[in-house]
């Protein structure tokens, strides 16, 4: 991962979540489904190899060439270009990451 900032930073934003959540509910089981749907979601998000999925649908069954390798460095400049917007990406993301929020706030508000 280039920037480790980015991932320690979102770490430490969820362990301030699971102290409000810890807190409020006072159950050390919604703290753990917390802390597990965060690191997730986290990982999710920030570790899987963009350079790989970034290509079109159809070549992600074949490996990420050197060429391809040095040409997508050469062009990514920052975060920006880092989250490039993808109708599939985003209808996946949404529909698994909405799923999994409406689940666990269900079980945390009752």
């Amino acid at each position: 991962m280039a920037n480790d900032a980015v991932f320690r930073a979102s770490l430490v934003w969820l362990a301030a979540v699971i102290a409000v959540v810890g807190v409020c509910t006072q159950s050390f089981k919604k703290m753990m489904l917390t802390y597990v749907v965060g690191v997730l979601g986290i990982s999710g998000l920030l570790l899987p190899d963009w350079g790989y999925f970034d290509r079109d649908f159809s070549r992600w069954t074949s490996p990420v060439s050197a060429e391809e390798r040095a040409s997508e460095v050469a062009q990514r400049s920052g975060l920006i270009r880092r989250f490039r917007k993808n109708p599939m990406r985003l209808v996946a993301y949404a529909t698994v990451y909405g799923f999994a929020l409406y689940k666990w706030w269900m079980f945390i508000s009752s």
